[in-house]
């Protein structure tokens, strides 16, 4: 079985806690993600200006942020398939945070 590779090629801030991002295969996606800045990982995202911090990784080709917290470029390319478990799981890790 084999399945596509994306890379996230380009990035630009579009707003609060969203990124306009590029792909490999030319798709583009606007992404918002204050719903899922949870948890360890995540909560420090909550500051936009750390946010707005985010640079593409050159060696595995997706957004990064200081703190290591990171996004598989495949889940991105295809957020709107995977959203909806990911902000479950975010609520999971706030309250294993609390």
């Amino acid at each position: 079985m084999t399945h596509p590779i994306y890379k996230v090629v380009s990035l630009k801030v579009v707003g609060p806690y969203a990124l306009e991002l590029e792909f490999n295969d030319q798709t583009r996606k606007v992404i918002n993600f204050e719903r899922v800045l949870r948890g360890e990982i995540y909560s420090p995202l909550k500051d936009e200006s750390f946010f707005n911090r985010v640079v593409i990784d050159p060696e595995v080709h997706t957004i990064v942020w200081p703190n290591g917290a990171d996004f598989d470029p495949a889940i991105l390319h295809d957020w709107e398939d995977y959203v909806d478990e990911i902000v479950q799981r975010a609520q999971q890790w706030e309250m294993v945070e609390n």
